[in-house]
Order: C-alpha cells, then sequence, then structure tokens
C-alpha cells in the first residue's frame, strides 16, 4: 500500500517511518509537514492510505480530510485522546492512535486495512465500563461521554467496528461508542440483527438489496461474508 504522512513535527514523522518501515505492505511515498502541501500532492497523485495528525498550524487534520472528495483510508496519528468520537463520524478514518505509539499497536490498526478498512480482530478485549450498554424494552442504552444515550433499537440500522469503537447508524442520527461487536451483539435482539461480517452487525428487515456478498442498507453497501451468508439467506427465507 501506497502511504504519505502529514505531521508538523518532524520526530513524530521520523518514528511513523520507522514504524511503516517495520511493515512490508506499506511504502512511504512522501511526507509533510502540513496539510497544505499534501493536498497539492494528492491533485495529481492517488495513495491508499494517510498517517495524519489532528492539531497542525493553520490547517487541522480534519479541515483536511474535509477538502478530499473521495478521501483514501486514514489513521490518525495524535496526542490528543479528546477527538476519537469525532474521528470516526468520517467514514475514511479507520483507527486512532494516540501518541506515543507502539509498534503492536500500529501494526494493529495497519491489520485493519481490510475490507474497506475495518477491524480484523474485533472481538479482541477492550478496557470498556461494564455498563457500557444496556436494554430496557425496545431501548439500547449506550455510554457516550459520561452520558447514557437512548437509541430505539429498531431504528438501528448498521453496526460497524471501526477500531477500538463501534458506530451505531440509526434511522436519523450515527452514534460511535467506545466498545466491541461481541459486546453490543450480546445487547440486541436475535430476530432483528445477525453479524454478517466479522465487523459489522446489520438489522435484517433494513435490508434493500442483496447482491452477492454485500446488502444494501440505506446507502451504505455492507459486505457479506461467506461464513455468515447461509444463515442470513436462512433468515430471509431465501434457502
Amino acid at each position: 500500500m501506497k502511504c504519505i504522512i502529514v505531521d508538523d513535527e518532524a520526530a513524530a514523522r521520523a518514528i511513523t517511518k520507522q514504524l511503516c518501515k517495520k511493515i512490508e505492505t506499506l511504502t512511504i511515498a512522501e511526507e509533510f509537514e502540513n496539510a497544505i502541501d499534501a493536498i497539492k500532492y494528492l491533485n495529481s497523485n492517488s495513495v491508499d492510505l494517510i498517517f495524519l495528525d489532528i492539531h497542525m498550524p493553520t490547517f487541522s487534520g480534519f479541515d483536511f480530510i474535509q477538502t478530499l472528495k473521495n478521501p483514501p483510508l486514514i489513521i490518525l496519528t495524535t496526542s490528543d485522546r479528546n477527538f476519537a468520537l469525532d474521528a470516526f463520524e468520517y467514514d475514511c478514518v479507520i483507527d486512532y492512535l494516540v501518541k506515543p505509539i507502539t509498534p503492536e499497536r500500529f501494526a494493529k490498526a495497519v491489520d485493519r486495512i481490510k475490507d474497506r478498512g475495518v477491524a480484523t480482530k474485533q472481538e479482541e478485549e477492550t478496557t470498556t465500563n461494564p455498563e457500557e450498554t444496556s436494554t430496557v424494552g425496545n431501548d439500547l442504552y449506550v455510554n457516550i461521554d459520561r452520558r447514557l444515550v437512548k437509541i430505539n433499537v429498531p431504528d438501528i440500522c448498521v453496526i460497524e467496528a471501526k477500531g477500538d469503537y463501534i458506530k451505531i447508524k440509526a434511522e436519523d442520527k450515527n452514534y460511535v461508542v467506545h466498545s466491541t461487536l461481541k459486546k453490543i451483539e450480546e445487547k440486541l435482539p436475535n430476530h432483528l440483527f445477525l453479524k454478517v461480517h466479522r465487523s459489522y452487525i446489520i438489522n435484517t428487515t433494513k435490508i434493500v438489496d442483496i447482491e452477492d456478498n454485500s446488502v444494501l442498507i440505506k446507502q451504505d453497501v455492507i459486505p457479506v461474508s461467506r461464513a455468515n451468508r447461509k444463515e442470513l439467506m436462512q433468515r430471509l427465507n431465501l434457502l
């Protein structure tokens, strides 16, 4: 994969370069100390992945993402823990690495660049509040910014793994929660929801279209793994 590094700190760029060199699948095309130069480069060059800092003078990482019409996959590298929820509102962001970044955590983020950048080991344990999610009737309560936010379960369309977080896409709003698919799956009613991929749970009543190894829910094309396709077909009485 061809990648670039965008970070205003020379030391941080050097560390990211060293981490990249340890992974055979990564090729560093360029590095930039500001987002403006990176945008100019991308106007005439294509890349598969960007390692992007958030806090940079004049033009932040989020400003940078918003200027890209078709952004490649992005791994955010930052010393600030406070923007993870905002970060995963962007579909191109596949992980959020907090500096200092260990080689193990870096490799884990790169491993997630499969199936359009979703996680490869989503059911691993994370340090989450045991009361992070709970279900009462048709309501799912999730812990967001130390508040229990209520989501109407039948309104949930898709739940997607995003690094150490999950993104819950409902009819009228998206939510980002620090949790795993395994934990959220335990809270959902089996007659509505099905895990169709290691990184996706879908509400089967929201399916618009089925094609080969994917389903369409609203505007999202969701991959369906071979292992889960048969169960999906049985659930829909198509076998």
